[in-house]
Formats: C-alpha cells, structure tokens, sequence
C-alpha cells in the first residue's frame, strides 16, 4: 500500500512519516508555505527520540501525482477543508482501473469531529473512520513534533458507518510496524463520538487558554466544561448516539502513552488552540460544539454553553484574536445571557 497524506500538518506529518519510518510508501499533500518547507528541505519530525528530517515525496495538487489502484487516501485536513479536499480528489483517475478515486480508492478520515466520513460517503464508496488520539504540534512550515512514547498514537480505525475488512487490517498493520497502535473496530464512530465529548474543551481552551495560577479562573472553566460535556451527552441521548465513556477509552489507552518533552515543542493547548496561534484564520468548532449544538437543535436539546463555545470560537478564528485572550468570567457571562447559568 501507498498512502497519500491528505493534509500534512501536525497530525498527517507525524502518521505520514512515522508510516515512512517503518518502510511504507507515503506521499505527503501539503500547501502554502508548508508545501514549499516541505519540497525543498524534507519533514522535520521531532518526538522523544530526537528530531530528523525525512525526504519524502510531497505535492500541491491532486494532478501531480498519480494514483495506483494500492494508494490508500488519509485525510487529515481539519474538517472544515474536507469538502474541498474530497472535490479534489475523489474525480481523480486510478490507473489500471478505468475508475476514479472515489470509486475504488480506501478513504480515511483521521480527523476529529463526526462530519467527514458523512460528506465523504456522498461521493466515495470505500470509506473508513479513524479515531485520532494523537497530540502533536504544528511547529513552523516543515516542521511537526509528538511527544508521545512509547506509542506515538492510538489510532481505532473501522469501516463506515461499521464493521471491519482486509483493507482495515491492512491499514492496521501498516501503523502497528510504526510506534502506533491501531485497533480494527466494527464500531468505530462510537469511538469517535467518544472522543467528540473530550475535544469540547477544544473551544474553551482556544478562548481562555489552558489551566493557570488563578483558581476562580480555573473553577469557571471546569463548570463550563462539564456543562458542555453534560449538554453532549444529552443530545447523544435524545439522538439515540452511542459513545464510548471516558472510562472506556482510558482502559484503552492505559499507560501506553506517557508525554514526554520534545526539542522545540511549545506547551499549549489542542489543534483549535494551534489553528488561532497560527492565524489560519478558520477553526473546526463547527464541527465540535457545533455538532452537539446541530444535535440539540434537531432533538430539542438546549445547549447554550456549547452555542456560545461555537460562536465564541469562530468569532477568535475570523478576527485573529490571541488564543487564551477572553476571561473566563467573561465566557461565563455571555453563557448565562444565552442561558439559565
């Protein structure tokens, strides 16, 4: 198998040159200013055994690669670019085949949130969720780290909507030659829902920044995230949605990974924290607070403080204000405007 890695940022850099490490073949899909890094001085990975630089293929453009019947597409472009991404590729011919990408190509969505593998089945036939537990860092154009040890990453991956296949253990396989464990599960959007709960905190962290010396501070940003996780779960239950429990998902991860410091990896917080650092000028918070709020929305759930999250987020994002920059008692107050606080 090939793998072309769609979205080669901090989490498709660290899956994409791990795979390499381990002897497979991996294209790397990168743009702007990080394609470019990318072209002319390799990918630099750095995780708790050192930093290197790996030379590996990498284009701009569906049309400067062309795709075997044995490539395998991993997505790993935040999910907001994956409609896009999806366009791009999924008209792309196959050789040998007669056929397009989204015909006969495996598909991966190794992405937070719910919404991708959705869009993606819309257009390709060969769909498969990944449930991503893996904390890297964008780090500067080329440049990606993991703390991680000593697995890099937890990586359930599955059909969609369910059930496993060869080309799931295959996959599976390939990342388990990598410091990465891989489960093949048949249900592998409970997982992924699962995760949803914990990445709600995403959102907080990206307008009031991480935990710090102020406990009134502190104590502010745990109640809003346990009402957020709260008002999840309800609309999980209203929908009818089944989610792995924090308890699960931590037998599961056990002791396996332990963070470790890694040269030149700044402490911060999680992917929607590192899209505002960076002024990227979008956030997935539409697809994390936003799905529970879609969710409340068609179910008759309330679910302000998630409501407030999305909007609070999106509004950082579009006007590239400092990550960490709000109170906290100022998010707590426009909560209780839009809701019994």
């Amino acid at each position: 198998m090939r793998y072309i890695i769609i979205g080669a940022g901090a989490v498709g850099g660290i899956i994409g040159g791990r795979l390499s490490e381990s002897g497979s073949e991996v294209v790397l899909v990168a743009r702007g200013a990080h394609y470019e890094a990318l072209r002319d001085g390799g990918l630099r990975i750095a995780t708790p055994e050192g930093a290197r630089t790996l030379a590996l293929p990498v284009v701009d453009d569906p049309g400067a690669v062309g795709l075997r019947p044995d490539d395998v597409l991993v997505l790993t472009v935040k999910t907001q670019d994956s409609l896009a991404a999806l366009n791009a590729w999924g008209p792309r011919p196959v050789a040998g085949t007669g056929a397009t990408a989204a015909e006969v190509l495996p598909l991966v969505c190794a992405q937070n949130g719910v919404e991708s593998e959705r869009l993606a089945l819309r257009t390709f036939r060969r769909v498969y969720g990944m449930c991503v537990w893996l904390p890297a860092t964008f780090l500067e154009p080329g440049s990606v780290a993991a703390g991680g040890s000593p697995l890099s990453g937890i990586l359930h991956i599955g059909r969609y909507p369910a059930g496993t296949d060869r080309t799931a253990r295959q996959i599976s396989a390939d990342l388990e030659k990598a410091p990465f464990e891989a489960p093949v599960v048949p249900d592998v959007m409970r997982w992924k829902y699962g995760k949803l709960l914990s990445n709600l905190v995403n959102s907080l962290q990206a307008a009031c920044g991480l935990h710090g010396a102020d406990p009134t501070a502190n104590a502010i940003m745990e109640e809003l995230l346990q009402r957020a996780e709260a008002e999840g779960c309800a609309v999980y239950a209203a929908a009818g949605i089944e989610a792995t429990s924090a308890e699960e998902q931590q037998r599961a991860r056990g002791d396996k990974i332990t963070q470790l410091p890694v040269e030149g990896q700044p402490s911060g917080g999680g992917s929607s924290w590192q899209s505002l650092s960076r002024g990227t000028g979008t956030i997935e918070a539409d697809f994390l607070n936003g799905e529970i709020v879609l969710l409340g929305r068609l179910h008759g759930v309330p679910t302000p403080v998630n409501d407030v999250l999305q909007r609070v987020a999106d509004t950082f994002a579009r006007e590239h204000r400092p990550a960490g920059s709000m109170p906290a008692a100022e998010l707590a107050a426009l909560v209780a405007d839009a809701g019994e606080y």
